[in-house]
């Protein structure tokens, strides 16, 4: 027995239109948002590496720290704590934003971050 192939189209439309994406399915190019986790990371900038160290604080921010740069390198540890955890933590497209002003003490940059 032959099955015409306007009543296959139709049998596969409807299968497909059965697949809405509501809750329980997952639309692939809906690449999901990574785990919020601590992390430490070597991060190489400007032909030197430096430690990058951020976790979660809750409500979407992040502490971080940069060890390895100079109390004059302030644009560098912004630079490195918004792309990196723009690369690490938040979704694709979002880079992150600092919502404190970098602090130098003990030889780390220490600032907060979240994504957006």
């Amino acid at each position: 027995m032959k099955i015409a192939p306007t009543l296959m189209i139709l049998v596969l439309a409807a299968g497909l239109a059965a697949c809405d994406g509501g809750p329980g399915a997952r639309i692939t190019r809906d690449k999901p948002a990574p785990p919020a986790v601590a992390r430490s990371e070597p991060i190489f900038y400007n032909g030197k590496t430096y430690r990058l160290d951020f976790s979660p604080s809750g409500s979407g921010l992040y502490d971080m720290t940069i060890s390895g740069m100079s109390a004059k390198q302030q644009k560098d540890a912004e630079a490195v704590a918004t792309s990196s955890l723009g690369y690490f933590a938040c979704p694709e497209g979002q880079r992150g934003k600092l919502t404190t002003n970098p602090a130098y003490s003990g030889g780390k940059w220490r600032m907060q971050a979240r994504c957006g």
